[in-house]
């Protein structure tokens, strides 16, 4: 590979990393259920997945779109602030009202893969951010790059992609000794309460 290429790839992989690494609902979702160990290849896929169709959506195009339809962005808007608003309510019920241990979690939710995909799902497309950050940023320092060096940025923010959610769900599991304290869940449901709240307070104001 010539250093045009691996300069553009590796210009992709960080700013890739710099819009992905961040703690937002989608990551809190999947960093709860990691510590238990639940579904994990089918979440680090899915958003691996979903990241590497929009970052080429917005690479090839798309970007320009979407950010100039104030329709779609409004749907993105409303119904992602009403999703995050809902899903915050119950991680603040369960820090005040439930008590959880890694066992009781993992039997409470056997056989849940299918609401674990809806909810990864609604955590997904549901929140503008993923619209903003991968099709609309990335999209628009991708259309700056030459167009025969642009499909080495989107593979290096692809990679960042893959790499970051793969990392973040596989290695979730070295909290697990943390928590088997009760309180350790009530914690971070109270913590993932708040981002979720934030994230829509955000996308309203």
């Amino acid at each position: 590979m010539t250093i045009p290429i691996l300069l553009t790839f590796f210009k992709g992989v960080g700013i890739g990393a710099g819009l992905i690494i961040a703690i937002g609902a989608q990551n809190a979702f999947i960093l709860k259920n990691a510590i238990i160990r639940k579904h994990v290849f089918t979440m680090s896929i899915m958003c691996s997945v979903i990241d590497a169709a929009m970052i080429y959506l917005g690479v090839s195009g798309a970007g320009h779109f979407i950010s100039n339809n104030n329709y779609l962005l409004n749907i993105a808007k409303y119904g992602g602030a009403a999703f995050l608003f809902y899903y915050g309510a119950r991680s603040f019920y369960s820090a005040l009202y439930l008590k959880h241990s890694i066992d009781d979690e993992n039997v409470n939710d056997t056989g849940s893969l299918n609401r674990t995909i809806v909810t990864l799902l609604a955590l997904s497309f549901l929140n503008p951010h993923l619209y903003l950050d991968t099709v609309v940023l990335l999209g628009s320092i991708g259309a700056q790059i030459a167009e025969n060096l642009r499909i080495y940025f989107t593979l290096g923010a692809i990679c960042a992609s893959f790499l970051w959610f793969f990392s973040l769900s596989y290695g979730a599991r070295y909290l697990s000794p943390l928590f088997q304290k009760p309180v350790s869940w009530k914690i971070l449901d109270g913590i993932i309460g708040v981002i979720m709240w934030s994230i829509a307070a955000s996308l309203l104001l």
